[in-house]
């Protein structure tokens, strides 16, 4: 049986939009595409906490 083991980013608070395996990974996450996703950042920033606020369509609170 193989392993396979996810990367998870460094700081999980942040999104590294920059970075190709965290824009996935945040993606499978939010349950977003990349495209939904950096939209997300270009509106509330790289905090992930208010990518999910607006990804999830509820009030936003800019923390």
């Amino acid at each position: 049986m193989a392993y396979v083991f996810e990367t998870l980013p460094a700081d999980r608070s942040f999104i590294a939009i920059d970075d190709a395996r965290e824009v996935q990974w945040w993606s499978k996450q939010f349950g977003c595409n990349e495209v939904q996703l950096r939209e997300a950042v270009k509106r509330v920033g790289t905090t992930a906490a208010n990518v999910e606020q607006l990804l999830d369509g509820k009030d936003i609170y800019i923390l």
